[in-house]
Formats: C-alpha cells, sequence, structure tokens
C-alpha cells in the first residue's frame, strides 16, 4: 500500500498537466453531483415547507417579544445581500461589503440589513460548515496568492449552485430553499409582522451570482410575504427568466471596467433584445427593469464595487456603488433623511 502511494506521488511531480487532468476529472464529476446536496435537502422537507399545502412559511417564529411591540415597530423594508461566487460564507462579509451594508441602513433607518444569506446552499450552510470538506475549503479561502490560487476551487464550486438555481429541473427546489433561508434570516433580525402598519418592502442586492440567485428566489419570497420587491443586480450575472415576472422593480448597474458582467447578456438568450417575449423583455419594456454604469469598477476586488481603493475621483469605489444606490426611486423614507 505504501508504495503504491509512493508511485502516486511520483507521478503526480511529474509535471502539471498530470494535476491539470486531475483537477479536470474532479470538477467534472464535481458538477454531475452538485444537485445531491440540493435534492437531499428536498427530500428532507415537508409537505407544508414544499409547498404541497397551501399554508406559506411561518412568517412569527415563537419569540419574547409582543404582537402589540411588532406592530408598532417603525421598519418595514429589509436589505437582503446575497455576495458573490467568491465568498465562502454569508457570515463572512468583505470589509467593503460589510462598510456598504452599514452606511445603506444608516442612510434609511426604516431598512434593516441581512447579510448572513450564503447564496450557493440551498441549507444556507457555509463551506466551512460541511463536515468532510471544511478543512479543504478554509485552506483555500485563504489561499488567494502562489503558483496555485487555491480559492479558484471555491469560486467553480459557487458556480455549479448558480447553474442549479439556473437549472429546469433542480431550481425550483434550490430556489426555495434559499427563499427560506432569506425568511428565516430576516426573522431573526427582526421578526416579521404579519399586519405592517405599512406596505412590507424586501430589496434584495445580489453581487456577481448572487443577482441570479436573488432573482431565482423572488417568485417564492413574492408568494409567500406578499411584499413589494425590488432586486438591484451590481455587476450580477443572471438569466432573463427567473424572477423577472414577479419582481415589482429591477436595477442593475455594471461598472466600466467588469468584464465579468458582460456574460449574462451574451450566454442567455433570453436577455437578447430580440427575444421580446422573455420576462427580462417583458419587465424591460414595461418599464420595470433598468440598468446603468454604476462608475469605474472592476467585477471584484480592490477595485470592485465594494472595494476599498481610491478611484481617480478621489472616492472608495464602493462609496461610489452606495452613492448610486441610495440615489435610485425605492426608498420611501430614506431620501428625506440622508439629505439631513
Amino acid at each position: 500500500m505504501l508504495r503504491l502511494i509512493l508511485q502516486i506521488l511520483a507521478w503526480l511531480r511529474g509535471g502539471s498537466l498530470n494535476l491539470l487532468l486531475i483537477a479536470g476529472l474532479i470538477l467534472l464529476v464535481w458538477g454531475i453531483l452538485s444537485p445531491v446536496g440540493t435534492v437531499i435537502w428536498w427530500l428532507g422537507q415537508s409537505a407544508e415547507t414544499l409547498g404541497f399545502k397551501k399554508n406559506s412559511p411561518e412568517i412569527l417564529p415563537p419569540n419574547e417579544s409582543s404582537p402589540e411591540a411588532r406592530k408598532s415597530s417603525p421598519l418595514n423594508c429589509y436589505i437582503i445581500f446575497l455576495p458573490g461566487v467568491g465568498d465562502f460564507s454569508g457570515d463572512e462579509l468583505t470589509p467593503g461589503e460589510a462598510f456598504f451594508l452599514n452606511h445603506l441602513v444608516k442612510s434609511h433607518p426604516q431598512c434593516v440589513a441581512v447579510g448572513d444569506i450564503f447564496p450557493y446552499s440551498a441549507s444556507n450552510k457555509s463551506l466551512g460548515g460541511q463536515r468532510w470538506l471544511a478543512p479543504f475549503w478554509r485552506f483555500a479561502a485563504q489561499a488567494k496568492s502562489g503558483p496555485i490560487a487555491a480559492d479558484i476551487f471555491i469560486k467553480i464550486r459557487n458556480l455549479w449552485r448558480f447553474a442549479i438555481s439556473l437549472d429546469y429541473r433542480y431550481g425550483f427546489a434550490y430556489n426555495q430553499g434559499i427563499a427560506h433561508a432569506i425568511i428565516e434570516r430576516m426573522n431573526a433580525q427582526s421578526p416579521i409582522s404579519a399586519n405592517p402598519q405599512k406596505p412590507l418592502q424586501v430589496i434584495l442586492i445580489g453581487t456577481s451570482g448572487g443577482a441570479q440567485v436573488a432573482l431565482g428566489a423572488t417568485p417564492y419570497l413574492k408568494e409567500w410575504l406578499k411584499a413589494e420587491i425590488t432586486v438591484i443586480s451590481v455587476g450580477g450575472v443572471f438569466s432573463g427568466e427567473n424572477g423577472f415576472a414577479e419582481a415589482d422593480r429591477i436595477f442593475h448597474f455594471r461598472g466600466t471596467r467588469d468584464s465579468i458582467e458582460d456574460i449574462g447578456g451574451i450566454v442567455f438568450p433570453t436577455r437578447w433584445y430580440w427575444f421580446a417575449t422573455s420576462p427580462f423583455n417583458q419587465a424591460r419594456l414595461q418599464g420595470r427593469y433598468a440598468e446603468a454604469v454604476s462608475g469605474p469598477q472592476k467585477h471584484d476586488g480592490d477595485d470592485g464595487y465594494f472595494g476599498e481603493n481610491l478611484a481617480d475621483n478621489g472616492q472608495k469605489y464602493v462609496d461610489i456603488t452606495l452613492d448610486k444606490i441610495n440615489q435610485l426611486p425605492v426608498w420611501s423614507e430614506g431620501a428625506a433623511q440622508r439629505k439631513d
């Protein structure tokens, strides 16, 4: 047995081609098996959870606050942040992402931010929470430089989940799982009132693949919460199918140095303008979809949408993104207060 292991190690040292072939094979098998986790989660749910019964998910879980206290709460807006495919977990935001959410809530005090959603797991489990592979994922999250940037495996892994959200066979299960996770974390942050004094507003902000997952969850959030749903894509990559019929408004920002954002408009026929009947084009023609240049951002990194480097105008890139989103016509009470 030891001899066999030594032979394998000697072969692996033979050249990078062998490593690339093994990596390619692993990733191929990985992609084929990637829906398994979603299917297992799906099979473990109850009939009520799956939507086979008419009862929607419980909005108000047991807690210590009284119905009167919940009814009088000034909060009627939830900001849900869904990170990009390079993220390790939903509760480990980059400093720029945390800065962005904190300042967005300060500008709009009627809102509460939910920043602990991992959009690349139907059960909202971070990569560090996986029993067997957690050590590898922790290593990959830290190995962002050197001869082999191991964090590329995190991106590839999360891209497979992005693909599941799009898949017509598994997407409905995956997207329901994300919608349930969003409602659960909304309730944990601030209990959702069953009879709010003002219409409930849910603002989903997704970057990179998080935009597609936000759109995938939108139909279920719309059905279960009966809320006004706004989706804000920040350099997002998405198809033109899921969520566009149900979302009240969709805004898409793109940076002038972001070459990844273009992929969605190229590879998905539903995003092509001559596909006039697609949900994307219907939303665009109805005025529910709009897109704009956000600034000189790259797709990610220190010069990305949530980067903390300084742009040529002296502003941090994250500040430029924050200013653009603050100008959107979605803030009912925050617009007046941020001018103070």
